[in-house]
Order: C-alpha cells, then sequence, then structure tokens
C-alpha cells in the first residue's frame, strides 16, 4: 500500500471522524514546525505528513480509494468509483483521475479555528497569520502560550506540562504480599474533537507486584485534565501501606511479636502463625527466651521485588509476662531450681 495514513495518524482502520480529529489535533499541536525551531525540516516534512493522512482519512471518498487501492490509486492509477465530475475525470481511464491534496495550513486552519502560523516553508500560499510573528490577541492566552512556552518573552516552543497530580493508594501486606489488580476509577475534563470540554470518566488499572513498599510510584501519563495550550498533567499513584493487626514490615523482613509467660520463656515455647499467604506456621523455640531475644525465620518474610521467588524473613519478638508477684515456697523453689542449675 506504500504510505500508511493509518498508522501515521496512529488509528486504527475503523477510525470514526471524531477519532480522526482528535488524532490530527494532538499530533498537528506536536509536529507544528513553529513548535519546533531546532528541527524544523524535520517537523516540517511530519506535519505534511500528518495533515496528507487526516485528509485522506477524513474524505469519505478518497479513503475508500485509499483503502482500496492504496496510494497510487489517489494518485491517478485507478479510477475512483463515480469519478465524473471531478477533474480529468471524464475518459474514466487509469490516469485520468487524480485527487488533490490540500493545503496542510488550511486544514489546521480548519480544525483548530485559527490560521497556521508563519514560516512554514513551502507549505504552498495557503493563510497564514500575518507573517512569522504572532500575538496574544490573535488567538488568546492559551494558544499563544502553547507556542511560545508561556509568558510573553520567547521561553521556548513547548507547550508547559501541568504539574503531576499525586493520590495515595492504600495497600495492606496482604496486597503486597500476595500481589493483586486494583480498578481506581477516575474523572477528568478532555478537549472533544469539536474543541468543547467534556467529562469522562476511566478505569485506570493498576498491577501490585508482589514485595512492593510503601512509597512506590504508578505513573499514567498525561491522565490529567485537558486543557488548550497545556500537556495534561501525569497522574501518580503513591503506594501506602495500610496497618497490619499481626506483623510490621522492615524493609523485606517481617516482625511479629508474640506475649509468652515466664514459664514459656524459659522452658520452651511453641508459636502458631498465619503467614500472609494464609499458610498454617509452626516455629518451635528451645532456647532459653530472654526479653531481648528474637527468633529468625528465613525465608518467610515479605517477597524481594526483583526477585519474588526470593523472600526476607519472618522474625519473632517476644514481650515476656512475669509474674506480679509470687509466695514464699515458690520463691525458694525457683531459687532451688536455678542455684542447683
Amino acid at each position: 500500500m506504500g504510505v500508511d495514513y493509518y498508522k501515521i495518524l496512529q488509528v486504527d482502520r475503523n477510525a470514526k471522524d471524531d477519532d480522526l480529529k482528535k488524532a490530527y489535533r494532538k499530533l498537528a499541536m506536536k509536529w507544528h514546525p513553529d513548535k519546533n525551531p531546532t528541527n524544523k525540516k524535520e517537523a516540517e516534512a511530519k506535519f505534511k505528513q500528518i495533515s496528507e493522512a487526516y485528509d485522506v482519512l477524513s474524505d469519505p471518498q478518497k479513503r475508500a480509494v485509499y483503502d482500496q487501492y492504496g496510494e497510487e490509486g489517489l494518485k491517478g492509477q485507478v479510477p475512483p468509483p463515480g469519478a465524473g465530475g471531478f477533474p480529468g475525470g471524464t475518459d474514466g481511464g487509469p490516469s485520468s483521475f487524480r485527487f488533490s491534496t490540500r493545503n496542510p495550513d488550511d486544514i489546521f486552519s480548519e480544525l483548530f479555528g485559527f490560521s497556521s502560523f508563519g514560516g512554514m516553508g513551502d507549505f504552498g500560499s495557503g493563510s497564514r497569520a500575518g507573517g512569522p510573528g504572532f500575538s496574544r490577541s490573535m488567538f488568546g492566552d492559551d494558544i499563544f502560550n502553547s507556542f511560545r512556552g508561556g509568558g510573553g518573552e520567547a521561553s521556548g516552543n513547548v507547550p508547559r506540562k501541568a504539574a503531576a497530580i499525586e493520590r495515595t493508594l492504600p495497600c495492606s501486606l496482604e496486597d503486597m504480599c500476595k500481589g493483586t489488580t486494583k480498578k481506581m476509577k477516575i474523572s477528568r475534563d478532555v478537549i472533544d474533537a469539536s474543541g468543547r470540554p467534556a467529562t469522562v470518566e476511566e478505569i485506570l488499572t493498576i498491577d501490585i507486584k508482589p514485595g512492593w513498599k510503601k512509597g512506590t510510584k504508578i505513573t499514567f501519563p498525561e491522565k490529567g485534565h485537558e486543557q488548550r495550550g497545556v500537556i495534561p498533567a501525569d497522574l501518580i499513584f503513591i503506594v501506602d501501606e495500610k496497618p497490619h493487626g499481626v506483623f510490621k514490615r522492615d524493609g523485606n523482613d517481617l516482625i511479629v511479636t508474640q506475649k509468652i509467660s515466664l514459664v514459656e520463656a524459659l522452658t520452651g515455647y511453641t508459636a502458631q502463625l498465619t503467614t500472609l499467604d494464609g499458610r498454617n506456621l509452626t516455629v518451635s523455640i528451645n532456647s532459653i527466651i530472654s526479653p531481648t531475644y528474637e527468633e529468625v525465620v528465613k525465608g518467610e518474610g515479605m517477597p524481594i521485588p526483583k526477585d519474588p521467588s526470593r523472600k526476607g524473613n519472618l522474625r519473632i519478638k517476644f514481650n515476656i509476662k512475669f509474674p506480679s508477684r509470687l509466695t514464699s515456697e515458690q520463691k525458694s523453689g525457683i531459687k532451688r531450681l536455678l542455684m542447683s542449675s
């Protein structure tokens, strides 16, 4: 087919008129030569290509010929259906018909409601905004700033980007241990194909990976509100850890504190735990448990983000309950036992 206009405009083959307009607006603003002074030749070529793609796909007759015969069909290699009444279509021969290409400036003017800016290279003699310069009074602050980089001084030819929007994403330790998928519904303002603001709702999918930590950021580029002359803000979700009733996290380790009696601390203790992924864990401790003692169970902590098959450790700490009082007989017995050992 030669040139792929659908690919150039970044739309699928079933794209409707509104889809084409939205795609053209986005790409034309990006590749307008006045916004690309450092690579103007490349921008001019891209801008012309984008305009040509929109011109063909937005015209039902041109699009029908292109879909059937490709670029060659548009250049007169085949007659379009019902070519009579078009320039050169009287004899119906393959070389008798050729679609004309519209001026890129005229297309830009039609879709944006104002003429393209000056200094556009050899795009023909279409309407311009009065030479190489342009002012606020022509277009309004938002459009002016999008081409000048904001403010009255030329601080660059790239539209400013709105400040990022950050939102907290509360996650349980179970979520961050096993991984999960969260759906977030957002409402945002967009500019529709006719250039008017509209509110749309979207569902964003966030895949929480095993081992993610508090502070992990998930960025959805340009999902903020759309407005003329401003690149939409990025929407950033920041993972926050919900408090857990049993475990605390320390890096990749998990910490749990168990209450035990003095007898258990001295004679042995068996800890019974339910892990974050739902397994029952039994840990037998035969050592004497002092107030600072810590039992380490390797590989039972949080998954390590870069390699979730590996895990940190589970650290069991103890809160030893000492008796509030002892009888004389108990004191003598304990003393006798301890001294004999």
